[in-house]
């Protein structure tokens, strides 16, 4: 229907008109009558309010198609950043592609989009995404890389409502690695004092992109 303004073409005009019906129902009850008042007012709405409404909806649906390309390029820039900055102190980059295990890394390497296998339980084991893994140059045998994960915000909106993606990973590759896993977060934009304090209570610390070299305090 989004595509090509047609209902499916093999659906029985009563099986259609009942679908329609269920997905009517469910708009308006999700409807923000704030947006949308002629829906509580039972009247028609005047050329005001629909073109009111009509602003703050393409606002909203060019916000929610904008963020995530923005998000995508800054951390395509956050990992470049990173990269620059190893490969001036003497590492090595490796594609991580399919096949790179974490514990197959050696001393002076690095690697973007990662995955760590982590378990779930007795019985199920799951990759985690990583942005970055650097294998310090005088890690000890069997130890696990650094990790790194990039984080960009455009604003306090959002960042509160994905604090708690960090603290499952934590929590995830702790439980699987033990308590000394080392993993850290690139951050660049804003990041206010409640997301901070969350991710601290977790154990979880941070590095500033205008302060990379911070990184060196990680033993990097």
């Amino acid at each position: 229907m989004e595509d090509y303004g047609k209902v499916p073409p093999r659906m029985s005009k009563e099986l259609v008109e009942r679908e329609l019906g269920a997905i009517g129902m469910m708009i308006a009850r999700l409807a923000d009558v704030d947006i949308f008042p002629w829906l509580e007012s039972k009247k028609n709405p005047t050329a005001n309010e629909v073109y009111r409404a009509a602003t703050i909806v393409a606002d909203r649906l060019c916000g929610a198609i904008a963020n995530p390309i923005i998000r995508n390029a800054q951390e395509k820039r956050q990992l470049a950043t990173i990269r620059r900055w190893l490969e001036g102190r003497g590492y090595t980059f490796i594609p991580a592609g399919g096949k790179l295990r974490a514990a197959a890394m050696k001393p002076g390497q690095f690697a973007f989009h990662l995955n760590v296998p982590v378990n779930l339980n007795e019985n199920r084991q799951i990759n985690i995404p990583v942005d970055a893994a650097i294998m310090p140059t005088k890690a000890g045998p069997r130890e696990l890389p650094f990790l790194v994960e990039a984080k960009s915000a455009g604003d306090f909106t959002n960042v509160n409502k994905r604090r708690k993606e960090e603290a499952i990973k934590i929590t995830q590759l702790r439980r699987t690695y033990g308590k000394d896993v080392r993993y850290v977060l690139f951050l660049c934009g804003y990041f206010d004092s409640g997301y901070l304090g969350y991710e601290a209570a977790e154990g979880i610390d941070w590095v500033w992109e205008h302060r990379i070299d911070d990184l060196t305090e990680f033993g990097l």
